[in-house]
């Protein structure tokens, strides 16, 4: 039999701590989950902004870089796209929200929108669509960061979500029989003894 079940005040109060503090918990847990929700339904507001974003832009940046291809042919473009240098910028931070640490990706743009090639032999074409190339880079590495995110925080709340379920239909019932079951089984001894002191005094009586 479990020790911290019998009946003694010691194990009453044991049990009322135990209960108080797993209610505590379920409220912090419960706390944390709808922070966390409110948390990730904006962060999926904001994805679904930017991906709509990134279809009609990458829309735009295809249409002008087809018109180049056409101006130009498409060795030149291909030509020049091997100027484009590759982004080894970016960098990953975190941020942390109700305990949960979020990527978040940074990168130098200081030379956004400045092209690695010259003017004098492209088109406005190629350079439109070098320029909107760069802005759908920065949405998708914008994109990236939340999606990843989203996928943290809908793990965590699932975890949040097992934890508070666990306190709330397991520990605090187990605990709030412990504490009521202790407590007559005290009160009846209480009555018992009581009455047995009645039954001795009456006898001293007489």
């Amino acid at each position: 039999m479990d020790q911290s079940a019998f009946p003694t005040k010691g194990n009453l109060v044991s049990a009322k701590s135990t209960l108080s503090l797993s209610r505590q918990g379920y409220e912090l847990m419960d706390k944390k989950r709808n922070v966390l929700i409110q948390e990730i339904m904006n962060l999926n507001m904001q994805a679904k902004d930017l991906q709509e974003s990134i279809d009609r832009i990458f829309k735009q940046a295809y249409a002008a870089l087809q018109r180049a291809n056409i101006e130009m042919g498409i060795a030149n473009v291909e030509r020049y796209s091997f100027g484009v240098p590759h982004e080894t910028t970016i960098t990953i931070k975190t941020r942390g929200i109700m305990g949960v640490e979020i990527p978040q990706a940074e990168y130098d743009n200081s030379t956004k929108g400045t092209p690695s090639f010259g003017f004098s032999n492209t088109t406005s074409s190629l350079d439109e669509a070098y320029r909107m190339f760069n802005e759908v880079k920065d949405l998708i590495i914008t994109l990236a960061s939340i999606e990843n995110s989203a996928y943290r925080l809908a793990i965590n709340i699932k975890k949040t979500q097992k934890r508070a379920n666990a306190l709330k239909n397991v520990t605090i019932p187990k605990y709030e029989n412990l504490v009521k079951s202790i407590t007559e089984t005290l009160e009846e001894r209480d009555r018992d003894e009581f009455t047995r002191l009645k039954v001795i005094k009456k006898r001293k009586q007489t």
